[in-house]
């Protein structure tokens, strides 16, 4: 089925090379993918980063490495745990930020901008991806809980 330029199969959007710019989306998982076209994109939110404290290493995939959405594509470790970077969107990775991977701090420092991680070509879009206004009520909402 098409809907503005979209084709929705399986609950995910898949995107066409004619498909509208895009925006920013959020995850319950806090990463943040910025999409335009078919390019994307990823990283963690400020909210993940504040949660995880000082970033120390950033382990993350490879140019041409395959991301599936909603599935671990690296880990990041703070001095207070260690977590699964869940691919937002599926595709192929085409960069990696090698300024986080030499200084790690750009992660806390600048997380939704600066502090990215990696840029893909997306293949899938699921359709559970937030807005901002929507990602701010579910992290209002999981405060209170």
């Amino acid at each position: 089925m098409m809907l503005a330029g979209r084709a929705f199969r399986g609950g995910m959007r898949a995107f066409s090379t004619t498909s509208p710019a895009f925006k920013v989306f959020y995850t319950k998982t806090h990463e943040w993918v910025d999409i335009t076209d078919k390019t994307a994109k990823i990283g963690i939110t400020d909210f993940a980063q504040n949660e995880l404290g000082e970033v120390v290493y950033v382990d993350l995939p490879e140019a041409g490495d395959s991301l599936t959405a909603g599935e671990e594509y690296g880990t990041i470790e703070s001095v207070k745990a260690t977590s699964s970077l869940i691919s937002p969107v599926g595709g192929t990775v085409t960069t990696i930020n090698d300024a986080v991977v030499d200084d790690n701090a750009l992660v806390n420092d600048d997380p939704e901008s600066n502090g990215w991680l990696i840029t893909c070509d997306v293949t899938e879009v699921p359709e559970d991806l937030m807005s901002a206004e929507e990602y701010a009520a579910y992290k209002a909402q999981s405060e209170s809980e």
